[in-house]
């Protein structure tokens, strides 16, 4: 069992009331509360944080939800470009779907949607007019003239002015989005001009969790927040602005630090008043004032690091990163003192394909997938003409959890044959073999008259948080509903076969 290393309740307290003492402060109206990294469902924080609630930062808006209204940004490069979410699998564009979608289930109120660095591409047309159509206010802002280095011009109806105004009333505005570079910053900043412009003080602040301000600069879980960032290229550093007007040392990273003196002369230029002297002083961010157990925060770290070299050795595999992104997160790997087989799961999972390999020739394609079980046992599955190794790993998992003979059945032959049957004859598939989804599916139907699958199906949620590694590359389908159990795996960088698009 991972050891507890943070105190979720401590966390929502200190941060709530944390940001009411920012939206209190200085009289003024309303704050704008930029949010860095994942609103929802943030799974690294959980991974680094053992203990951390993937929707602490939901929940605690849910705590302010009468004070608080949300706009969502999207960079139109994002659209175009059809980014993808890594964790989910999904464009960034149905994220944006996705948290409105999550948001509404929380009562939190939407005011709109920023399309950010707006480009007249069909692709960014199509996904404003799918908003408007389903009366989500959507506004379009272009490149700000000027920026970064002509304030004069950026803070004016030139620049900023020109965007506009997203009507607001409430006294906590959070911007987020999807991802980093969705155009949160210029959004708040548009919306400082504006609010000025009309008479209103307001005032700017940021939620950034990672990298955590008050730990050391090459902790393990700051090293982390580099190697989920490898592919922007963030590399985290001491604020020298926050050393110099206070003497005090505090970690923040490369583009805020960069960014800092222009958005501290932006903010000078519309509000007229200095309040910030460095890029940590305009967070808000309490987490690292709840960890519990600093041991088992570093050791969640350096397996999360090594997951982050395993993902990125894969993707490069894909063609989803450039080598230097692969070189970056194998370096950070190194820093640590770590290396690929630290991942438990990983060594199981390539000793057992070996011996099946050596064992008998038929199995020389064959591929094993290994999971980690919440009491530290291993389970495996391998791939074979009835089904995907992912498909039989979780079978496997779940016999175990039961307490399940291994030679009983828990879905029956006829099933299989069945199933099989339809795929070859019907839908016409390469490959007949159950990928895990399908798998899943027979065994809920096989629990209507088997009762151990009926007690397989029961365990299937306990499942969730486990770490799992397969010899080779899954199916995207694969990837996604073992994601959605909550299971957390990695591959080797290898595909099953040498189709490209039959894979």
């Amino acid at each position: 069992m991972q050891k507890v290393g943070f105190d979720p309740e401590k966390y929502i307290e200190e941060q709530s009331k944390y940001i009411l003492e920012r939206i209190n402060k200085g009289n003024s109206e309303r704050l704008y509360l930029e949010f860095g990294g994942k609103l929802v469902h943030d799974k690294h924080a959980m991974r680094v944080l053992p203990g951390f609630d993937e929707n602490a930062k939901i929940k605690l808006l849910e705590r302010l939800k009468e004070q608080v209204e949300v706009i969502i940004c999207i960079y139109s490069g994002d659209i175009i470009n059809s980014k993808t979410r890594q964790d989910f699998g999904i464009t960034y564009d149905l994220e944006v779907l996705r948290l409105i979608d999550i948001f509404r289930k929380y009562d939190l109120k939407i005011n709109g949607v920023v399309v950010t660095r707006y480009e007249d591409a069909p692709a960014v047309n199509m996904f404003i007019n799918k908003l408007e159509r389903r009366d989500i206010k959507t506004y379009k802002h272009h490149f700000t003239k000027g920026y970064p280095t002509d304030v004069e011009t950026i803070v004016s109806e030139e620049g900023y002015g020109a965007n506009p105004f997203v009507e607001v009333s409430k006294p906590l505005v959070v911007v987020t989005g999807p991802g980093g570079g969705s155009g949160k910053l210029a959004t708040c900043l548009s919306q400082l001009y504006h609010e000025y412009k009309r008479g209103t003080k307001v005032r700017y602040a940021k939620f950034e969790t990672f990298p955590i301000w008050n730990l050391p600069l090459k902790h393990p879980v700051n090293i982390a927040y580099e190697a989920a960032t490898a592919d922007l290229k963030d590399v985290n550093m001491l604020d020298s602005f926050h050393l110099e007007a206070y003497g005090e040392k505090a970690v923040n990273y490369n583009r805020d630090l960069e960014v800092f003196p222009v958005v501290k002369r932006i903010i000078e230029k519309i509000t007229g008043e200095s309040e910030y002297q460095s890029p940590t002083d305009m967070g808000v961010n309490r987490v690292g004032f709840c960890i519990t157990d600093d041991e088992a925060v570093r050791e969640a770290s350096v397996q999360e690091i090594i997951r982050r070299f395993m993902i990125a050795k894969c993707d490069y595999k894909k063609g989803k990163i450039v080598e230097n992104a692969l070189e970056r997160s194998e370096l950070l790997m190194k820093e640590v003192g770590a290396k690929e087989e630290d991942r438990a799961v990983v060594n199981h999972a390539r000793e057992y394909a070996e011996y099946k390999r050596n064992l008998d020739k038929k199995y020389v394609n064959v591929v094993a997938m290994t999971i980690e079980m919440p009491d530290g046992t291993m389970v495996t599955g391998r791939s074979s003409r009835r089904m995907v190794a992912a498909g039989a790993a979780v079978l496997n998992a779940a016999k175990s959890l039961a307490k399940i003979p291994d030679d009983l059945y828990v879905i029956s032959p006829e099933i299989f044959n069945n199933i099989q049957d339809m795929k070859n004859t019907v839908l016409h598939h390469d490959r007949t073999s159950l990928n895990l989804e399908e798998i899943l599916t027979a065994l809920s139907i096989s629990a209507q008259h088997n009762s151990c699958a009926e007690k397989a199906v029961k365990v299937l949620s306990r499942l969730n948080g486990c770490k799992a590694h397969c010899t080779a590359i899954l199916s995207e389908r694969d990837e996604q509903t073992l994601r959605t159990m909550g299971i957390d795996v990695t591959c080797d960088p290898e595909y099953l076969t040498t189709n490209l698009y039959f894979a």
